[in-house]
């Protein structure tokens, strides 16, 4: 699974992408309450280490999600 920052701009707000291998979008959701319906995303239990990635993440700089 990889994991991108998007920048918003104005009233948009900043959006978490996470990817499957495939680069497929497989979740969007905004970077200030990512800690929702995570148990969609084979990801419940993980939130604090899911914020710690989200809080350390480049704009535009995509990466694989290792937590």
């Amino acid at each position: 699974m990889y994991i991108i920052k998007v920048k918003g701009k104005a009233k948009i707000p900043d959006y978490i992408q996470l990817r499957d291998e495939q680069f497929v979008l497989i979740a969007y959701f905004r970077a200030d309450r990512p800690l929702k319906d995570l148990h969609r995303y084979g990801l419940e239990g993980k939130e604090t280490e899911l914020a710690a990635v989200i809080a350390g993440l480049e704009f535009g700089k995509l990466q694989p999600l290792a937590i």
